[in-house]
């Protein structure tokens, strides 16, 4: 699994990125055919100050490729909900890929 992480408007402390690689294990865990994930981390400069810093991650899997992001008024908890999305999509392409038919029609015969 190749994985970049970079910043736009911050600078990526090895604690962050430390963070990020770990919450990524996860997926891993659910799904090893992950080809490339990339994780943008940005922190905007907007009145509100909820949802100011903002984490998007792109994983590309054999033949598909995954897109969310989260944004919140802490990075760390930007990060915890964009792992969440994350987790979801890539379980439900799991189930997708699972053939449930074959199994049916064993049983019929």
């Amino acid at each position: 699994m190749n994985l970049t992480i970079s910043g736009h408007h911050l600078e990526v402390t090895p604690a962050l990125r430390s963070y990020v690689t770990n919450k990524l294990d996860r997926i891993k865990r659910h799904f090893d055919q992950v080809v490339d994930v990339k994780v943008l981390l940005t922190l905007e400069n907007q009145k509100e100050k909820e949802r100011r810093q903002k984490a998007e991650c792109n994983i590309h899997i054999k033949g598909i490729e995954l897109f969310a992001e989260s944004a919140h008024s802490d990075l760390y908890a930007a990060v915890d909900e964009l792992v969440d999305k994350m987790d979801r999509q890539v379980v439900r392409h799991k189930d997708r890929l699972q053939s449930h038919h074959r199994n049916a029609a064993k049983c019929l015969m």
